[in-house]
């Protein structure tokens, strides 16, 4: 796999949104999984990032590390009203680094619900013999 095959989906799944990201790498595979969150809600193109904001997880199972990578972002729209634009993802000894580059939510254009939560029901994220993929449901 390529770094070229880096990429996400958005799957229609009832009442709620279905993500897959696939990646050569686990941090590659996390910040796809971000940006299909993302544009789950939000048209393309985005604006220009205004702030960053940096946060690390620990990274006791790669499934919690997603689930917690995307929860943050959640917390960010409900709390801060910003939103990731590109997200860089790097592993530390304790377990992931996350450097988001924000913009206000008010300056971008919805496209669909906001999401509110992770679930954990059908969560994947691990190696396969092309890389990294996983995939979570979204609840809106």
């Amino acid at each position: 796999m390529s770094e070229s095959e880096a990429g996400h989906r958005l799957i229609p799944h009832t009442a709620d949104l279905r993500i897959e990201a696939w990646a050569p790498t686990r941090e590659r595979c996390l910040a796809e999984a971000v940006a299909a969150l993302v544009d789950s809600f939000l048209e393309r193109p985005l604006p220009c990032a205004s702030t960053a904001v940096e946060t690390s997880l620990p990274a006791d199972s790669d499934e919690n590390v997603l689930v917690g990578v995307l929860e943050e972002v959640i917390f960010q729209g409900e709390v801060s009203g910003m939103v990731p634009v590109a997200t860089e993802v790097s592993a530390d000894r304790s377990g992931v680094r996350v450097r988001f580059q924000m913009v206000d939510l008010a300056a971008a254009t919805p496209c669909g619900a906001v999401p509110k939560a992770v679930s954990l029901h059908r969560l994947r994220f691990r190696r396969d013999s092309h890389g990294w993929r996983c995939a979570v449901t979204i609840d809106v």
